[in-house]
Order: C-alpha cells, then sequence, then structure tokens
C-alpha cells in the first residue's frame, strides 16, 4: 500500500469535546494542527450528549450573583473521589476550568447558559451546591456550518421527538405541558413547524440543542480557523522515535499516511463503552463483557488506551467504577435496528417507582443515574443477571412519558406491540406479565402508595434530595417526586446498565502528558476526553462531569503544545504536595 508523509505541530485523534477543544486551543496559538477521526461523521459522543458540562467558579456564575466559598469545590471532588483523589489534576481542572470557559466563549462561537439553580448530584454532601457549576450548551443554528453539516453526526434518536432535538429545561416543560398551557402549546407548535420546514429544506433539523450544538458549534469554530479535519481516518499505530512518540500511522483515502507531529500526538477518542474485551475485565456485572448496553457510539472500541499501551502507556483499573453508568432500556426502532434509552430523569417524576425481578423496591429513584444503577447492582447482587423494572400508572405515563414512551398526546401503541411497554389492568396482572410474583408486587405498591399520598417515603426518601426534587414536578405538592400508583392500566420498562461515558482510562498527569506505569511521562503523547483516567475518581458528582474536564483538560493540552501553559497556583497544601506534586511548565 503506498506510503505518504505530511508533517504537523499537533495530531489530534478524535472529534469529541476533547479533541476540538485541543485543536482549536493549539491552532488559536499558531500551531499547524491536524485531527483525524475514525468515523464517517464528526462529534464522536459528544454530538449525541446532554450537552451539559460541569466547572465549578466560572464567570457564567458570578454573572448569577452565585458565589462559591473557597475550597468548596475542591472539598466536594475530594469527598467524591475518595481514594482516587488526584490532587495534581483536580487542582489543574479547578485553575484552568474558567479560564478555558473564558477562552472559548470570548474568543470563539463556542457559547453556554447557566440555568440559576441545577443542583450538584450530591448538593448536601462536603462542598456541594445548589446550582452555579453545571451549565448547558446554547442552541446552535445548523446552517451555520455551511455544506458540513452533512457530516455532523445525529443526535441518539431516542432523545429526540420526531427526529427533533430539544434543549434542556424550559423546552422540555413546555413539550410536557404543551395540552395544559396555552403558552407552552403555542411554543410547540412554533418549534414543530420549524422542524418541519427545516427536515423538508435541509433533510435534517437545524435548531441543534445539547450535545449536538457543542459539537456544531466546536466544529465551527475549527472551521473559522482553517483545522483541517480527516474523516473516515483511523489511526493504526503511534510511530516512535527519538525516545517519544513522533506522530502516527492513519488510513485516508485508501493509503497510509505517516504524519509526523512535531509537538505531540493528542489521543481524544472516546474512551471503551464498546470494547467487549475490556468491559469483561472492569466491568463486575457484564463477566462476558456483553452484559452492557451502552448508547455511546458503536466505533467507540477504546482505540486511544490500546494505542497509548502499545508505546507503554497505562490504564488504571482500580478505579471503583469503570463508566458513569445509566440505567438503560433496549428498545426496536422503526427500521428494526436496536436502540438504547438512557434513563435520566423520569424515575424521580411522581407515580413512578422502581423494582427488582422480586418486586421490590431497592432505591431512591429520583437519585443521580450513576447511584440508581450501584443500587441496582447491590440488589441483584447473587443473581444471574441485573436488571430491574420501572414502573408507573396511566396518569403519570400520560403526563411524563417513560422511557422512549412520549407523554400525551403522543400514542402508545407501537411500544405495546413490540412489548418494550409492559401493561396490565391491574398491579397484579403487570406482575404476571413481567414475570413477578402478583402479591409480592401488589404489597410493594400499597405500602408505597400509603405514604406517598402524604408525600413521605420513609423507605427510600425519594425527594429528600435538591437533586430528585430538581428533576421531579415543581406543580406537585407537597413532594414534587411522589404520588401514588392508583390510575390502571399499569405500565412496565425493563431496566438494564448502560453508560454515557468510560471512567478507566490512560494515567495523565495535570498536563494531560500520558504515563507509563512507572508515572513518568512518554515524550510527545498526550491523553483527554474519556481516553484520560476520569478526576472524578469513579464517581458522578454533577451534570457536566465528562464534558466539563472534556473542555478543560482539551484547553490545558493546545495551551501545553503551545509551551503557553500558566502553572497552577499553589493551591494544594504541603501534604497533597507531597503525595502527588503539582507539574510545572518548563
Amino acid at each position: 500500500m503506498t506510503q505518504d508523509s505530511i508533517s504537523v505541530d499537533v495530531l489530534v485523534v478524535g472529534t469529541g469535546a476533547s479533541g476540538m477543544a485541543t485543536a482549536i486551543t493549539a491552532a488559536s496559538q499558531g500551531l499547524k494542527v491536524l485531527v483525524v477521526e475514525k468515523e464517517a461523521r464528526f462529534g464522536g459522543t459528544t454530538a449525541r450528549s446532554g450537552g451539559w458540562l460541569w466547572i465549578p467558579g466560572t464567570r457564567l456564575a458570578r454573572e448569577q450573583g452565585i458565589q462559591e466559598p473557597d475550597g468548596a469545590a475542591r472539598a466536594y471532588l475530594q469527598h467524591e473521589a475518595t481514594t482516587h483523589f488526584d490532587a495534581a489534576r483536580v487542582d489543574a481542572f479547578l485553575e484552568y476550568g474558567p479560564k478555558a470557559i473564558d477562552f472559548f466563549t470570548q474568543n470563539t462561537c463556542v457559547q453556554f447558559d447557566m440555568p440559576a439553580v441545577f443542583p450538584d448530584y450530591h448538593a448536601e454532601a462536603t462542598g456541594g451546591q445548589p446550582g452555579g457549576r453545571s451549565m448547558v450548551t446554547r442552541p446552535f443554528d445548523g446552517r451555520e456550518l455551511g455544506p458540513r453539516i452533512k457530516h455532523l453526526a445525529p443526535p441518539l434518536p431516542e432523545l429526540t421527538v420526531f427526529g427533533m432535538m430539544l434543549g434542556s429545561g424550559p423546552e422540555i416543560k413546555h413539550f410536557m405541558r404543551a395540552f395544559k398551557s396555552p403558552t407552552s402549546f403555542a411554543y410547540v407548535t412554533r418549534r414543530l413547524s420549524k422542524h418541519a420546514m427545516d427536515v423538508i429544506g435541509n433533510g435534517r433539523g437545524m435548531t441543534l440543542t445539547n450535545g449536538n450544538a457543542l459539537a456544531g458549534r466546536l466544529a465551527k469554530a475549527a472551521m473559522d480557523l482553517d483545522i483541517p479535519v480527516w474523516l473516515s481516518s483511523p489511526v493504526t499505530k503511534l510511530v516512535v522515535e527519538y525516545d517519544g512518540v513522533s506522530g502516527a500511522l492513519v488510513q485516508h483515502e485508501g493509503k497510509t499516511v505517516k504524519v509526523t507531529a512535531t509537538r505531540g500526538v493528542v489521543l481524544a477518542c472516546g474512551g471503551f463503552p464498546h470494547d467487549v474485551e475490556r468491559r469483561k475485565q472492569l466491568f463486575p456485572h457484564a463477566p462476558t463483557g456483553k452484559e452492557h448496553y451502552s448508547p455511546s457510539p458503536a466505533s467507540n472500541t477504546g482505540d486511544g488506551l490500546k494505542l497509548a499501551e502499545a508505546v507503554g502507556g497505562h490504564v488504571d483499573g482500580t478505579i471503583p467504577h469503570a463508566a458513569a453508568w445509566v440505567p438503560a432500556s433496549v428498545t426496536t426502532r422503526s427500521d428494526g435496528s436496536k436502540g438504547v434509552m438512557p434513563h435520566f430523569i423520569d424515575r424521580a417524576k411522581p407515580g413512578v417507582i422502581a423494582v427488582t425481578p422480586k418486586g421490590v423496591r431497592f432505591a431512591n429513584e429520583g437519585n443521580s443515574y450513576h447511584d440508581f444503577v450501584q443500587a441496582m447492582v447491590a440488589a441483584c447482587r447473587g443473581e444471574k443477571e441485573v436488571s430491574a423494572w420501572l414502573l408507573c400508572d396511566h396518569k403519570a405515563l400520560r403526563a411524563y412519558g417513560l422511557g422512549c414512551v412520549a407523554p400525551a398526546p403522543l400514542p402508545i401503541g407501537r411500544h405495546l406491540r413490540s412489548g418494550y411497554l409492559q401493561s396490565g389492568n391491574t398491579v397484579a396482572e403487570l406482575a404476571a406479565r413481567i414475570g413477578v410474583e402478583p402479591s409480592v408486587l401488589e404489597a410493594t405498591v400499597s405500602a408505597f402508595n400509603d405514604t406517598a399520598r402524604r408525600g413521605e417515603d420513609p423507605a427510600f426518601g425519594k425527594g429528600s434530595k435538591a437533586y430528585n426534587r430538581y428533576q421531579g414536578d415543581a406543580l406537585v405538592t407537597p413532594n414534587p417526586c411522589l404520588a401514588p400508583l392508583e390510575n390502571g392500566p399499569y405500565y412496565a420498562i425493563r431496566l438494564v446498565i448502560g453508560d454515557i461515558g468510560t471512567f478507566a482510562g490512560l494515567q495523565t498527569d495535570d498536563r494531560t502528558r500520558v504515563l507509563n506505569a512507572a508515572g513518568q511521562p512518554i515524550k510527545g503523547l498526550y491523553a483527554v476526553g474519556n481516553d484520560a483516567a476520569s478526576i472524578m475518581g469513579g464517581n458522578y458528582p454533577g451534570a457536566g462531569i465528562t464534558l466539563g474536564p472534556a473542555l478543560t483538560f482539551g484547553y490545558v493540552a493546545g495551551m501545553e503544545l503551545a509551551q503557553a501553559l500558566v502553572p497552577v497556583r499553589e493551591s494544594v497544601t504541603q501534604q497533597d504536595r507531597a503525595a502527588v506534586p503539582v507539574a510545572r511548565t518548563a
């Protein structure tokens, strides 16, 4: 096969948020950058994500009148990460996160909106906050991308309505209240009409929201800097010369191209959610590697980790949770393919409970998806598989929807016929349909209803936490997360375990350099995003803890490669510094 050669300053592998953030930052500093992408479309996991970023202490928070107590964010991350708290990398994140936001919002089209209140997932814990850390990408007009819009990866179909992306927060509320509020009805009518016209004229919706908006905005920022992006161009091998990584071999347009990267190669390949062998090693609930269902792109097969390991990179498998868990349901799409629906907010709604295959409740359904799955695993310990059932009555289903089932007035027949949604006129009938002992499920629902009518859940405290209440229904009192299940028919959807990104990854330092097993940096090799081990220590502190660090460390990598990274201020204690030294720019 013909081999061509080119030379650049920086080679970035992957077009998700971390890779594009690296490329944009490096190019803005005058470096020659090439981005390569394995898939035929750009955007990676970012394009189908929620588009939220968790970064404490930003200007956006201060503009909302939110001023964090000194040290609160660091204390919170130390509480969350426990045994895997990496002081140097956490300090880098807290230092450079706000700077990254300022860099992108002041110099590019990448923009964010911060709601006044979006609580941390453990807001009641040490250092937790009721708001001011999670921000969402501002909607973006896809026309700004010109003809390149056709190369943008689509959103996850299960998170769209008629293929239309919904913005988080207020827009979702409008759709849920479309037939209860004239204002919401008018909003939804306008939105659907605009989407229909976009599809007719452009083949797809052009109002990009959430992660699709972030991927689109980053792509436009890269276009503005004339950064070349090679699609359908996987990296097959890292080139090692002069005691370090000097470039990579890339399959591009039928040729093997040797790309020399004089400053470095940055791995941003999206982690390993579809690497069956590594799942087998690191996911206890998936003993064969196949008992797991990820909505991430199927191409995220751990390429970055494998490339780095081949040249001495080290993946630490001791992290308590190797991925960001999410309860998921498997649906059949209209074309016959299978889809994976992540259950983010429906569990917190009033009139919704979750039970084990034996028919008993096991968790506060309103807790974060990551926490809920941990409870699900514990409840199924000793069983052949980890699964659960999400239940509701007819009133809740039509008010809020459940999984892929949209609220009224959209029909539910397709989901009943496919078996995705199970139903029964009575609780006992539903139990028989899903293979649960009827008397057990009746007792579970009865016990829940007795206290839910008073807005209480003494068994698991649903609605007792700030995050629960944020995801509930504020119009329901006294507890926005509680209502009895007493209006048949009754419905159930089977839950399994999925993820929204992997946590275990390559060991890196606070400058994003990949480390070997001895903790020494590998010259010329960097990793960001889900290819790098999460700084959250296997926990999930708040909305956007994947994309927040992705953007931040992409910025760090770009500035480091440009030799423009200002050292982290002296913010760690002497004890921390002795344990994990803060690296300094040469």
